[in-house]
């Protein structure tokens, strides 16, 4: 197929987000407060940096396995691994942060995964095991510990009002499509470009942990999950914020649909490029398109938001476009066209998505539990994935196979959607909710 055609349609997506932005620059009522204008772009630009780091890995983890040589059961049991390690890790680290301070383990972020980069300077299998297990410990804290820091100086620090909060979340989700095309380009040139190699790109990632673990060292306070003398064990905290989510049901839905969606989304990234490839398309193009298409659910999130949607609304409407996708690539899985302008859809649902959870999250899960909670959200979705890795790498199942499988997921996760926004979504915030007073 023609690679002038996917050049018109990522056109496209930016014309439509231009337009989209651009409507929401004319109806937003911005909040002018310099103080939180100054604080959310210091939390910005450290997310970025971070965020930056790991982009930079995602394009050629696989390409560095296979350039040493390994096989894709070996290589898959690295990348189960890295899920595994993450779900069984992930479930005390969150109370290690409410205890010993989230400003503290963000530092200790940076420390373990830029060591899980450094590992990949080597091809012994081992250390690329030892690396996927950091990389796993790594990714349970840069989800749960940033967002939490930020929220606990957000609301308890700086005492903002809750709902500018969703501005934060919607310029995340954002800026996360932006870096993700910069973190593409940029490890493109290092490794084809001048010619460095598969390794190239971690390289470079280690240089942006570096420079974010500095300014968070000197820039960030330290907060915990509650006043310090407080907060139990990390051990203990684990637990208790387990019997938290069972005991309040609209924290434990919160939970059921982020791991229900995010699982879909994980196991996506492993089928859109063997599902598009018959078709010969340029991957950087078509990345590069679903990044903007993230951008373009963003842009969707804050018109709708200012125009009083509530994000638990919202949250349906991804969810019900995360189900179409799927379920259209099911269907079509034989015409990788279609399911290329499916997945479309699918990354609008994202960029709906991240912004809307992020805000909710923030609305209902307790803040002496947070880093926890959050953590205990991703225990399922990183067993679900790795589950599904293991199935795709055992030649038992299909491709259609695993959408079908991820369609019934995606409404499961429309009824627990709905479930929370008839009985708890009624957090309606107008434009004018957005704005200080005076």
């Amino acid at each position: 197929m023609a690679h002038y055609l996917f050049h018109g349609i990522l056109g496209f997506f930016l014309v439509a987000y231009a337009m989209i932005a651009w409507l929401v620059s004319k109806e937003k009522l911005n909040i002018t407060n310099p103080s939180f204008k100054r604080f959310q772009q210091s939390y910005l630009s450290i997310y970025s940096m971070v965020i930056m780091s790991d982009w930079l890995q995602g394009p050629y983890l696989y390409e560095l396995y296979s350039y040493y040589q390994y096989g894709e059961s070996r290589i898959a049991a690295l990348y189960v691994a890295g899920f595994v390690s993450s779900a069984v890790v992930g479930t005390f680290t969150g109370g290690l942060a409410d205890r010993l301070g989230r400003k503290r383990l963000a530092l200790v972020f940076c420390v373990l995964y830029s060591l899980s980069c450094f590992t990949k300077r080597y091809a012994a299998y081992a250390l690329l095991m030892v690396g996927r297990v950091l990389g796993g410990i790594s990714t349970s804290l840069l989800f749960s510990v940033f967002e939490s820091w930020y929220i606990h100086e957000h609301v308890h620090t700086f005492d903002y009002p809750s709902e500018w909060m969703a501005d934060t979340f919607s310029k995340s989700t954002l800026l996360n499509g932006i870096v993700a095309v910069v973190a593409g380009i940029i490890s493109h040139v290092f490794a084809e470009t001048l010619k460095f190699g598969p390794v190239s790109p971690f390289m470079v990632a280690i240089v942006f942990l570096v420079v974010s673990g500095v300014v968070i060292h000197f820039v960030w306070t330290e907060n915990y999950g509650a006043d310090n003398d407080k907060v139990v064990e990390p051990s203990i905290n684990c637990m208790e914020s387990l019997r938290y989510i069972f005991r309040h049901p609209h924290v434990l839905l919160i939970g059921l649909i982020q791991s229900l969606f995010e699982s879909c989304m994980y196991i996506f990234v492993f089928l859109w490029t063997p599902v598009v490839k018959p078709i010969n398309p340029p991957l950087g193009i078509i990345f590069a398109t679903f990044m903007v298409a993230v951008m373009v659910g963003s842009a969707l999130f804050d018109r709708l938001f200012n125009n009083g949607q509530p994000a638990a609304s919202i949250l349906l409407i991804a969810l019900g476009l995360m189900f179409s996708s799927l379920a259209i690539s099911s269907v079509f899985i034989s015409y990788p066209f279609i399911c290329f302008c499916s997945f479309l859809i699918l990354e609008i649902a994202c960029g709906l998505y991240f912004p809307s959870i992020g805000y909710l999250r923030g609305q209902h899960v307790p803040e002496e539990y947070r880093s926890a909670i959050m953590n205990w959200f991703r225990v399922p979705l990183n067993l679900a994935v790795a589950a599904v890795l293991l199935l795709m790498f055992s030649s038992q199942s299909s491709s259609r196979m695993i959408f079908v499988l991820c369609t019934g997921l995606a409404a499961v996760g429309i009824l627990c959607a709905t479930h929370f926004s008839r009985r708890y979504g009624g957090d309606k915030k107008s434009a004018t909710s957005l704005t200080e007073s005076a």
